[in-house]
């Protein structure tokens, strides 16, 4: 995206804003009906121009020739005392103000923590023997709950302040025998010493209430770590990793004494880095819905330390938070919680609810968000959210996924169709062995060709060639005198290797009772290749779905744990594609791996291409 810190409104062109059977073998149920009409015919109906907030420019605050040649000095290594006020002695470590986030923990980890357990992603690790070192052998997802410390915000939300202090003393005194200075390892990256410190200094009160020589010494690693990311923020992994540590730096500018040169520094470089994370519509470049929720918290927590201070954050920073919410709702499903993306479990509506109001932005679900990626269709109680973009650069992946065309579906709070989810978390509940296959193909909801990944995946999350170029097009149409939406999307993963490009439509009944589909696999060039290749079309189900196959192995039925009845077909024309019911998995609100089934539409298909219609259908 462009830099500075001015915002304009552009047009795009999008979208605006009984009891049950069991389930039984299917017989007599309507074909498919996807609509293949040119988007010319009198009924469909062109979508009206949405008018967007786009942020165009981030750059640093105007300042006066005294703040920039402040800002100057101090990236070229003056200290902060020399520049703040040269005449008298450096000032004694002290913290300025107390801070409030309004961002709250989860009650139930820091319970945990009470009782003394970890709790990372439904995991328990025992606090009595965990190594706090930095070179200690821990799962990725362990590293950084112990190095980020964002347990403080957990063990603050499960009691009052006076009865966890002694904890969250006794941790860190821990940690600051295994860490004396800065070093090399997970403790020592950018993004988990910028958590770490934004932690420390936004719950102190449960780290310096008590021993005098802690309170010196903690005070004494917030200064060395400070200094620490004022050399090292540059060099993070990736723009989140150094947005992290340039929030870290701005806190310590407001919180810790001389801090007017840090807070100038930090400052210009949290907006450019800023700039750099996210797309004009404000999903950050990862595709991650995590990421993204993490962004937002650090942006809460960095505004509550500048209110601690009775200072005026950077507007942009405001601004910034208003772009970041809206993509996160486009990924909330019926039960309010999030859609499983990009190495994302399903986040609960808990946490997403407890984000959102602590950001205080007030926003819709976005429907149309080319950037980040995602297209959202909501229609009476059903929800259906498509991935229509590539995964992300190798240079913005966390746990890239080849994810392209998957989609998922919810009626009223019960998913139905899902994706596994997950990767990110692994290291948790979810086994370390599979995270590289919770990231691939298979693992969505999507087409997948010769038991190849659309896009490669590669080890430590991320990922290689693939899908370069996805089209898609969002059309209303007209329904029973309703509108409805239809996406239409195509991409090349595997045009390189099988010449073939597949294509999906999706049409989201306007009573949302019923969706119908196709998938279409044709030739990338002129001229179909010659034999044939095998496919699959996965449908995984969501947790506690009960699935049964036709007599003639074209359709399924499917009984909801909410007591609703769904039947899913295969078209007249689908060739010799059968239906088989698979074992699958899928990750939910807790990082707790669920036992599920998939839907599985296979069998082999002319490199000429070929054409698969379905429907599923609420039948009652």
């Amino acid at each position: 995206m462009n830099h500075g810190a001015r915002t304009l409104l552009r047009e795009d062109r999008g979208a605006s804003d009984d009891s049950a059977a069991p389930a039984l073998p299917l017989t007599g149920m309507a074909e498919p009906l996807v609509d293949r009409s040119p988007p010319g015919r009198p009924d469909a109906v062109p979508l009206e121009p949405a008018r967007a907030l786009v942020l165009t420019d981030f750059q640093p605050p105007r300042a006066g020739p005294v703040d920039s040649l402040v800002r100057w000095a101090y990236r070229l290594g003056v200290p902060n005392s020399v520049l703040a006020a040269p005449l008298r002695k450096p000032a004694a470590p002290r913290l300025l103000a107390t801070v409030v986030s309004p961002l709250q923990g989860e009650r139930a980890a820091g319970m945990a923590l009470r009782a003394g357990q970890f709790l990372v992603h439904g995991l328990k690790v025992p606090v009595d023997k965990l190594d706090f070192a930095s070179n200690a052998p821990l799962t990725p997802p362990v590293q950084r709950a112990v190095q980020g410390f964002g347990w403080l915000r957990d063990l603050d939300a499960c009691a009052p302040r006076e009865e966890c202090a002694a904890i969250g003393e006794k941790l860190l005194a821990r940690w600051l025998k295994a860490n004396p200075v800065p070093a090399k390892g997970p403790a020592w990256t950018v993004e988990h010493a910028g958590l770490r410190l934004l932690a420390w200094l936004v719950h102190a009160p449960l780290l310096l209430g008590g021993d005098a020589r802690l309170r010196a010494r903690a005070l004494g690693a917030m200064e060395a770590t400070a200094r620490f990311l004022d050399r090292q923020v540059a060099g993070a992994e990736d723009r989140l990793g150094q947005v992290a540590g340039w929030c870290a730096l701005v806190a310590a500018g407001l919180l810790l004494p001389d801090g007017r040169p840090r807070r100038l520094f930090g400052e210009a470089g949290l907006l450019r880095a800023l700039g750099e994370l996210v797309a004009e519509d404000g999903g950050v470049l990862s595709r991650s819905p995590l990421a993204q929720g993490e962004a937002i918290a650090l942006l809460v927590d960095l505004r509550a330390c500048y209110a601690a201070v009775n200072r005026e954050p950077p507007p942009a920073l405001e601004t910034m938070l208003g772009l970041l919410v809206p993509p996160l709702l486009t990924l909330r499903m019926g039960d309010r919680g999030l859609g499983s993306w990009q190495g994302a479990g399903a986040t609960s509506a808990a946490r997403v609810d407890a984000l959102i109001t602590a950001s205080g932005i007030r926003a819709r679900p976005g429907k149309e968000s080319r950037h980040w990626g995602y297209q959202r269709v909501d229609a009476g109680k059903a929800t259906l959210v498509l991935d229509a973009a590539p995964p992300p650069r190798a240079r913005h992946a966390r746990y890239g996924c080849a994810s392209t065309l998957a989609f998922e579906l919810s009626h009223g709070d019960q998913r139905i169709i899902v994706n596994c989810g997950g990767a990110e978390l692994a290291g948790g509940l979810v086994p370390v062995r599979i995270e590289q296959g919770l990231r691939g193909s298979a693992a969505h909801s999507t087409l997948v060709l010769d038991d190849a990944n659309s896009t490669a995946v590669l080890i430590k999350g991320q990922i290689g060639k693939g899908v370069e170029e996805v089209d898609i097009a969002r059309t209303a149409v007209k329904q029973k005198g309703r509108d409805a939406a239809r996406l239409e999307a195509s991409h090349n993963g595997y045009a390189a290797r099988y010449g073939l490009i597949h294509r999906r439509t999706l049409l989201l009944g306007a009573d949302g009772s019923g969706l119908s589909g196709e998938d279409v696999l044709e030739p990338s060039g002129r001229q179909g290749k010659r034999g044939k290749i095998s496919f699959a079309i996965r449908f995984h189900l969501g947790h506690g779905i009960e699935a049964g196959l036709a007599d003639d192995r074209r359709g399924a039925g499917l009984a909801l744990p909410d007591g609703s009845y769904w039947q899913f077909r295969l078209g007249g024309d689908s060739g010799e594609a059968h239906i088989a019911i698979e074992d699958s998995l899928w990750v939910d609100g807790q990082g707790r791996p669920r036992a599920t089934k998939q839907l599985v539409v296979e069998g082999l298909t002319s490199r000429s291409g070929g054409r698969f219609p379905w429907l599923l259908k609420r039948m009652g």
